[in-house]
C-alpha cells in the first residue's frame, strides 16, 4: 500500500451552493417593515484587501422599537410582523454584500444596561474554519458612548471598524457602507461568542 499526503486545502468554498437565498437580503417584507428604512453595503476583503467572492454573510438584529424577532424576547415592546430580523447574503465576484432593513432600536444586555442600537454579523468563508462574529453600529448614536460592548474596545482605530459610514440616501432609505476586512491591516473586531 502506497501512502498519499493529504491535500493541503482549507474548507469551502462552498456556501453559495446550498446557503445563498438572494431573497434573504430583504428584512423589510418588501418595505412593508416599520421603521427607518436603511441599506447596508460593503465587501468583505482577505487580508492582502483582496474581494472574497464566495463568502457567506448572516445578520441579525432588533427591529426598530428594540424587539427581536424570537420567541424568548419576552420585552413588552411591540414585534413587528413584516419583520424578519434575520437576513443572509453571499457576496458576489468582487466581494459586495448588501442588506435592506430597518435601523434596530436599542435592546438591553447583561444587567439591563441598555446597548446602541446595532445589528450583528456572522461571516462565513473559505480559510475560516470556524465563522467570525463582529457587530455594525451607527456613527450618530448616543448611546454608543454608554455601550457596553462597544467599550471593551479601547483603541479608537479598532472601535472604527465597527463603525457603519454613512454614504447618502437609496430613494426611501438611508445608506450604510461597511467593509469587513478578516486580518492584517484594518483588521474589522471580531468578538470570541
Amino acid at each position: 500500500m502506497r501512502l498519499i499526503p493529504t491535500a493541503s486545502q482549507t474548507a469551502g468554498p462552498f456556501f453559495r451552493f446550498g446557503l445563498d437565498h438572494p431573497e434573504w437580503g430583504d428584512l423589510t417584507a418588501g418595505g412593508q417593515a416599520q421603521g427607518e428604512k436603511i441599506r447596508i453595503e460593503g465587501r468583505i476583503l482577505d487580508g492582502d484587501k483582496a474581494p472574497l467572492p464566495d463568502a457567506l454573510v448572516e445578520i441579525w438584529q432588533a427591529n426598530a422599537a428594540g424587539r427581536y424577532a424570537h420567541p424568548e424576547d419576552k420585552q413588552g415592546k411591540a414585534a413587528d410582523p413584516h419583520f424578519r430580523g434575520f437576513g443572509r447574503c453571499a457576496t458576489d465576484k468582487e466581494g459586495r454584500f448588501r442588506f435592506i432593513t430597518v435601523k434596530p432600536g436599542p435592546v438591553p444586555g447583561r444587567g439591563n444596561a441598555l446597548q446602541a442600537p446595532h445589528i450583528s454579523l456572522c461571516i462565513f468563508a473559505r480559510g475560516l474554519l470556524k465563522q467570525v462574529t463582529t457587530r455594525l453600529y451607527f456613527p450618530d448614536e448616543a448611546l454608543n458612548k454608554a455601550d457596553p460592548i462597544l467599550g471593551l474596545v479601547e483603541d479608537p482605530a479598532r472601535r472604527k471598524t465597527l463603525m457603519a459610514q454613512p454614504a447618502g440616501q437609496d430613494g426611501a432609505a438611508k445608506l450604510y457602507r461597511f467593509d469587513i476586512v478578516l486580518q492584517g491591516e484594518g483588521e474589522t473586531v471580531f468578538f470570541d461568542v
